[in-house]
């Protein structure tokens, strides 16, 4: 199953308590970036259903905030989700669920720049969670 992810999931409100992205009317609609369930080691974690998204008929499957900022460390766009933790999510409340999903990625092949990338955005955080977890 197919879903919207990346900056415009970011910019389409989801039902977590977070402030996603800001730049609505800056995207071009026409381009959405679409992922497939399937290939990603996510799976359907935090995908939403019957979403409307701007400039576009009928309803989607649009990815949350998080699973938006998952998506783009797995597919190494780092430079879309700089800040993610200040700009983006906004809300300690989500780092366990948050910082438990990305220990999923210690697999993949980009986990050190993964790891490195998180440890800037939530620095000593992510340090005693890696600590706690034994990761």
């Amino acid at each position: 199953m197919k879903y919207v992810t990346g900056i415009h999931a970011l910019n389409t409100n989801c039902s977590l308590l977070t402030s996603g992205d800001w730049h609505r009317s800056a995207l071009k609609w026409e381009n959405i970036h679409f992922r497939d369930i399937k290939d990603s080691i996510f799976g359907d974690y935090g995908i939403e259903y019957g979403k409307k998204i701007p400039e576009r008929d009928g309803t989607y499957a649009v990815a949350n905030h998080i699973r938006a900022i998952l998506d783009l460390l797995e597919t190494e766009r780092y430079d879309e989700a700089q800040g993610m933790r200040n700009d983006f999510i906004d809300n300690d409340a989500y780092d366990r669920e948050i910082f438990d999903m990305i220990s999923k990625m210690r697999s993949l092949p980009n986990w050190d720049t993964i790891n490195e990338f998180i440890g800037r955005e939530y620095l000593g955080t992510w340090l005693d969670y890696k600590e706690e977890s034994g990761l």
